[in-house]
Formats: structure tokens, sequence, C-alpha cells
């Protein structure tokens, strides 16, 4: 036994002091920063005031960095070629310029929220872009949130975004509050500023598997601004004008994937949108916009696997949760609050048991992107691109809860994947939005793999109830929602439902009953 214990001394001694709790800890006080090195070989820590910059080459093991104390003025810059962790100890750092929390790592970084601490990093201002980054925590490689602390991410400066990394970001166990209360830095010049300026004619029916609709027409052109397009899409957007052209000339309208009526009780054959009043015209033009205060920002995915996240954004623009390559939500709680969407992809959003509230004030509460849009999207307004639906489901609801709420009305929706399908195994969703007319983002008869409905002319009152209910009477759920919006369409589902089975969606001065007798089933 001896002998053994003067063996794991020497191992650990030889590793370069793995037994350490820390490699480097830092505490902040005021305008200073103290710095104890355990850890010596390979890592350079230089102090400025409250300004630590650790440059790390160390890859014996996962370094280890502990933060504590408070500083208004402060940053750690943390350049590892290994991984690491940084565990956050009461800590309440605010930068005055840049992220507080600037991370040039090359693998994974832990940020733990140690056990019953609570946390804080603010950033108040992103106007130096050359030498800061313009986001409370920035991360060049992945970065993964644990603990079963708490931890307050707070963007208040312009142009300033709560995380912002530029691969996968992972959050399970911790309390993670986001919040972003700064302005954009501008507003981009849009190529499509003019959107459509007179109404929507009558429509014409589909026949075959997949439902297109046709407009019949609509009152003025939009104005369109392609000085700043690139000539590549100049050309693209030249031959759909000239296609849109020759349509009107014969007649015809524009066509556009979507969902419109069932025809005479037929599953398959549906009929486009029918006529509706426009006023003054609708933008669709997206307002693109430069420096905008996201919440929770990555360029490849955002995986949720558990814990508690809450984000709140408070600009145009500013969306809650974007995973340009996904958003996966796995389980905990996840609320989030946006001006833009709450929850944005260019890929697949998946909810696989996670209990989700997503709430938009001015756009999609959630928006899956698959479909470009002049190759299929948008272009087949013109009559360019791919006009058929995408088969590969863009939205996947597997379990968990689903809340998605969208409260500006049409054309933004709840859950919103466009020209591709909603796929639905499991889950309890309801949703609210209004899409285009009668044509918001659903599931097909085969992606309705647990019977799904489509309510359509629903009145949501605000923080009224709204009640789930079975043949019996009994309640299957209840929930309300903070704002009203007029004849909504609200796609919902829940384990309880079954094929053949009969239900009611009741509220104070509605109900509407029905049944399922498809797996997916639209109700008016």
């Amino acid at each position: 036994m001896k002998g053994h214990l003067i063996t794991v001394l020497a191992l650990t001694l030889i590793t370069g002091g793995v037994s350490h709790a820390e490699d480097i800890t830092i505490r902040f006080d005021g305008t200073t920063a103290t710095v104890k090195q355990n850890v010596k070989d390979s890592i350079s820590v230089t102090v400025d005031g409250a300004l630590v910059n650790i440059v790390s080459y160390y890859q014996a093991h996962k370094l280890s960095v502990q933060l504590s104390g408070t500083c208004n003025n402060g940053q750690l810059v943390l350049k590892t070629e290994g991984k690491a962790k940084v565990k956050l100890k009461d800590l309440q750092l605010t930068s005055q310029e840049g992220a507080p929390l600037w991370l040039k790592n090359k693998k994974k970084v832990e940020i733990v929220a140690t056990k019953g601490t609570n946390n804080t990093l603010c950033v108040t201002a992103c106007n130096d872009t050359a030498h800061h980054k313009a986001a409370a925590i920035w991360a060049k490689d992945k970065v993964a949130f644990s603990g079963s602390g708490t931890l307050h991410v707070l963007a208040q400066g312009d142009g300033c975004k709560g995380i912002c990394c530029k691969d996968d970001i992972s959050i399970e166990e911790l309390t993670l509050n986001v919040e972003t209360t700064g302005n954009n830095l501008g507003e981009k010049a849009n190529p499509f500023g003019g959107g459509f300026g007179g109404g929507f004619g009558g429509s014409a029916p589909s026949n075959d598997s997949i439902p297109r609709g046709r407009f019949g027409g609509f009152g003025g052109p939009p104005a369109f601004d392609l000085s700043h397009i690139s000539e590549e899409d100049k050309a693209r957007f030249e031959e759909m004008r000239k296609n849109f052209e020759e349509m009107m000339k014969n007649g015809g309208g524009f066509p556009m994937g979507g969902w419109g009526h069932h025809a005479e009780g037929d599953s398959t054959r549906q009929q486009g949108l029918g006529g509706f009043p426009m006023g003054g015209g609708i933008d669709f033009a997206k307002h693109k916009y430069n420096g905008t205060t996201k919440g929770i920002k990555s360029q490849k995915r955002v995986i949720v696997n558990s814990g508690r996240v809450s984000v709140v954004t408070s600009s145009p623009g500013a969306e809650g949760i974007e995973g340009k390559k996904g958003v996966i939500l796995n389980g905990g709680d996840v609320s989030v609050l946006a001006i833009d969407d709450a929850i944005n992809a260019n890929a697949v959003i998946e909810f696989n048991g996670a209990n989700v509230v997503a709430h938009s004030t001015t756009n999609d509460a959630v928006d899956a992107n698959l479909v470009d849009f002049f190759a299929g999207g948008f272009g087949g307004f013109f009559g360019g691109g791919n006009q058929e639906q995408n088969n590969d489901p863009a939205i996947i609801i597997t379990g968990g809860t689903v809340y998605a709420w969208s409260q500006r009305g049409m054309p933004e929706e709840g859950l919103d994947c466009d020209f591709s399908p909603i796929k639905i195994t499991g889950g309890k969703v309801f949703s609210v939005g209004a899409g285009m007319g009668e044509m918001p983002s659903v599931p097909t008869q085969d992606t309705a793999e647990q019977p799904t409905a489509l309510l359509l002319g629903i009145n949501i009152v605000k923080d009224e109830p709204i009640q789930v209910l079975d043949s019996k009477n009994q309640v299957i759920n209840t929930l309300t929602v903070p704002f009203a919006l007029q004849n909504s369409s609200s796609l919902i589902t829940s384990p309880l439902f079954q094929l053949g089975g009969s239900y009611t969606v009741k509220t104070q001065n509605y109900e509407k009953s029905f049944t399922l007798n498809d797996n997916f089933t639209i109700v008016r």
C-alpha cells in the first residue's frame, strides 16, 4: 500500500499537478484582479488592473480556471490549445467595452456555474469591434454551459449579443438567464423594400398529392431595389421577373407552395388560398440589421439537454436563440421572448423533450429555413425555383411541451418552416399565429405520426384560459397566452390524442369540437 501511494504521488508530479482543484484562480476586486497560478508549464498569465489575459498551450489535462469576485470594468481573455473548464463562483464581472469573457479556444471550453452560486457577466458597450468581441460571452470553438448554479448574461450595449459562438453551444443543468437590452447598430439596405401593395385575388385547385395554391393576381407591383445585391442574384431575380410578367400577361397568378383548404373531404386534394384583402399592402421583405442584439447565437448548433434557460431580447431583428445549423432542445425548461424570431435556424429545429415557450412579438415564434429564398422559397412567388413542397421535415417534435406563439398576425406563424413539413411523433403542442391566411406550416398525413389538428379562426384573448378537452369533458391541456390575436391558426396535439377520437377546444367565448378522422385534420 505504501509503495502504491508513492507511485501515485510520483505520477501526479510528472503530469503537471493534475491533483490541483484549479490550475489558475482569479479573484476580481474593484479595479484589480488577483491571480494564483498553480501550473505554469506552457501557460502565460498577464494582469493589467482587472484585465486578465491567459495564453495556454497546456494539453496534459483539461485546464481549470476559477473566477470569483466583483468588478465593474474587467475582462478575461482566455486563449487555449487544449480543453478547458471555467468555474464561476459568485462572480459579478462587467466589461465597459467588449466581451467580459472572451474565449479564443481551439477545443471545447466548459463554463460551470458552481453549486449554490449566483453569477453575472455583463457587457455595456460594443463600439470597438476591431479589438473586442460584441457579446457578453464570445467563443471561437465549442462551449458547454453546466453546473447547478445560476448564470445571468446581460448585453446592455448597442450591437451587443448575449452569447456568441462560432461552433456548437450546449447547455445542461444550470439556470441560464440571457437578456439583451441594447439597440441594433443600424438597418442594412434591403433589396426587397417595397413589399406588395394591392390585394390578392381568387384561387385555383390542385389535384396532386402535394398541395399547391395559386393566387389569382394582386393589385400592385412590388418595389424592388437591386442595387445592393450580387450580380448572380440580379440575374436570378431578372429571370423570375420575366416569368412573373409572362404569367400576368396570360391572366394567371403566381404559384406558392403551402397548405390551403380541404376540397370536398378529400384528404389529398387541396385548394389554394381564397382571395383576401391586403389593405395598404404587406411587407414581405425581411428587414436586416447591422450589429443585432441576439440572445444566443451559434454559427453551428444550439443544444439544450437540461436546466432552465430564459432568453429575452428587446430590439428589432433580435432573435432569441439562433443556431445556423440547427437547434436541438432535448430537455429542461426553455423560455424565449424575442422581438424577432424566438427560435431560428437555417436547418432543422428539434423538440425532443424540453418544455418550451417560444414567443415572438413581431415575427415567427419558431422559424426553420431549409428552402433557399430564390431557389424554391419565396422565389416560387415569381415562378422561379422549385415550387414543390420539400419532403424533408424542418421542424421535428418527438416529446415535451411546445408552446410557439407569434403575436404579429399575418403572415407570421407560431411554427414556420415554409415549404417543408412539420414532423410530430409525440409531445404536447399549441401554436398561435396567423400564417399566410389559411396556409400555415403544417405536417402531412405521413409526418403527423401523432394525430394533430389545425384550428382555423380561433380568437385568442389575452390571459384567458384555453382548455383542450376529450369526449368525456376531461381536461387534456390548459394554457393562457399573454396577448390577443383574432383569427389565429393554431396547431395542436397531445400524447392523449387518438385517431378517431373527439375533442373540444374551449375558451370563454369560443368552443370548437372536432374528430380526428385523419392523422392531420383541419378544423374550421
